[in-house]
């Protein structure tokens, strides 16, 4: 016994040790500080929770050890129908391609935790869905449950993304949905969260659905998108108030009041748009149905085949545009870069976020990613004081 005593007296002895070692390095200003240990983690200390969107049309391209960067991959995806059963079938004769590409089960190749996602972007399905939530969501469980403990997904992404104005009522049916399934689940539950709901009367309770689940995903992103009648910043950390009404802080800022910090995930994108205009002026007014979506890959392949294209870092949204001719217009593009990623990591670190989540794995250049293999092994110390 008194050998036991001795043993538990010595390993507490480096535990404090360890404590107060990264207590005196966090006052001293060495924060975030990168020290790997198990025992701090076992003791509440956390790194941060990296979740990479893995959708199905780009597994092929998505060829990297994603493990060095994410700590959980989150296949995208399986949609959910109007009665809360998955739907496996686009018509009598032809699989919904999200269920086909799940059965060849590719991503034993990922190192990383797995997660399901599952989604409904048709207002009249979703609407059909909150007309019943707990059977709906039951539904959902009974068809997903069998799914994750073949595939090995341990969490379950609950991505039903509407923008319609939604009553007292039907937020509460939503909740109800999302508190059945997180009841039924055995795992993790994560939602995905359009920033706006933050602000409107959108079919999320914010704060009901950050006490239910274990993580909120801010997609945080398309602040401009391809059908935007200005070219502009996609996820611009900064502008609200000047030259935007919303952008990524605020939105951070908005989210924490309802949201505990350590649920949090900062969305991220790995890609951009590409717009024609007519004028070479930043932002200027685009040429309807001259946009796409850049991923940075492409946008990487750009830049090292034009010999008179620059990016430039935009000081306000911390985001890089290029602009370059093309024939009698103008192509302009935003985007994200290693400098704009470290941008974002260093947002998620002011605000003490749970960590970020990365649309879409497969878009990414080779540098984009560079920056989040030191953020993964960082500690958060928030929890000591």
């Amino acid at each position: 016994m008194l050998v036991v005593n001795k043993i538990l007296v010595f390993i507490l002895f480096c535990v404090a040790g360890a404590l107060s070692v990264i207590l005196f390095m966090y006052i001293l200003g060495s924060s975030p500080v990168r020290f790997d240990n198990p025992v701090l983690t076992s003791v509440g200390i956390k790194k941060p929770e990296i979740v990479g969107f893995l959708p199905y049309w780009l597994i092929t391209k998505a060829d990297k050890d994603y493990g060095k960067y994410i700590t959980t991959l989150t296949y995208f995806g399986l949609t959910v129908g109007p009665d809360g059963h998955i739907q496996k079938l686009t018509n009598p004769q032809e699989e919904e391609p999200g269920w086909t590409t799940l059965k060849k089960n590719m991503f034993e190749r990922y190192n990383a935790k797995q997660s399901l996602l599952v989604i409904s972007g048709d207002d009249d399905a979703i609407s059909e869905m909150m007309n019943d939530p707990v059977t709906s969501a039951n539904n959902l469980v009974s068809d997903v449950t069998p799914v994750m403990k073949q595939y090995g997904f341990t969490d379950l992404n609950i991505d039903i993304e509407t923008f319609m104005e939604a009553s007292e009522s039907a937020r509460a049916s939503f909740t109800t949905f999302v508190r059945t399934v997180k009841g039924g689940i055995r795992g993790t539950v994560t939602i995905d969260l359009i920033p706006i709901a933050l602000v409107k009367p959108k079919l999320y309770d914010a704060r009901a659905l950050g006490e239910i689940v274990d993580r909120v995903v801010l997609m945080t992103y398309d602040y401009h998108y391809s059908g935007s009648f200005t070219a502009g910043a996609v996820a611009p950390i900064g502008g609200a108030g000047k030259t935007l009404e919303f952008d990524v802080e605020t939105a951070v800022v908005e989210a924490l009041k309802v949201i505990p910090a350590g649920k949090l995930l900062l969305g991220i994108p790995l890609y951009g748009y590409q717009w024609e205009t007519i004028g070479s002026a930043p932002e200027s007014a685009t040429i309807p149905g001259g946009s796409a979506t850049a991923s940075t890959r492409r946008i990487a392949d750009i830049l090292s085949g034009c010999a008179t294209c620059s990016a430039v870092l935009d000081p306000v949204s911390r985001e890089p545009y290029l602009i370059y001719p093309e024939g009698d217009y103008f192509n302009q593009i935003y985007y994200e870069n290693e400098a704009s990623m470290k941008e974002k990591i260093a947002l998620a670190q002011k605000y003490r976020l749970g960590g970020v989540a990365l649309w879409a794995l497969g878009y990414e250049d080779g540098t984009i990613l560079n920056p989040l293999s030191s953020y993964k092994n960082t500690l958060d110390l928030s929890g000591l004081y």
